[in-house]
């Protein structure tokens, strides 16, 4: 088994909560999952489930893209990782750890990404869940407009 399939989740940021969500849900901490939650938390650069999975395979590892796929929304639930934006129409997601959570503003002309984190947002976001009843797992917020060089 490769060496970093022996770390522990607990070293990383997220770790503990991943393996709690993983319990509650009632599945394994099986080595894929371990080698994708390692993989990702090393990751500077926003990516997708499609480059995710060619790493992987460029290093050899027996990682299923279905696998990949599948544990994606866990580390999503998780609050490991969160969607952000890229190229094309793919879902893609950035890494929290380091970062913690912020939103996104997309020049559509540029294609430029400005991260942001706005707390009167988020207090506004919570308070319209509570309102309604309804549990905040994560969010997804991106606005898209024309940034202040392309005006």
């Amino acid at each position: 088994m490769p060496e970093t399939s022996k770390l522990s989740l607990n070293e990383h940021a997220g770790g503990e909560a991943f393996e709690k969500l993983l319990l509650e849900k009632g599945l394994k901490l099986t080595y894929e999952r371990r080698y994708i939650f390692n993989e990702v938390t090393k990751l500077n650069e926003h990516f997708d489930a499609d480059s995710l999975y060619e790493r992987f395979k460029k290093k050899g590892l027996r990682i299923s893209r279905d696998t990949v796929y599948r544990t994606l929304p866990l580390l999503l639930e998780g609050g490991v990782i969160q969607k952000s934006v890229g190229e094309g129409k793919r879902e893609f997601f950035e890494r929290t750890f380091g970062k913690g959570h912020h939103d996104h503003m997309v020049c559509i002309r540029c294609h430029s990404v400005i991260e942001f984190r706005c707390d009167e947002i988020e207090k506004m976001q919570d308070k319209v869940c509570e309102d309604y009843g309804f549990k905040l797992v994560f969010h997804d917020h991106r606005l898209f407009g024309i940034c202040k060089n392309c005006k």
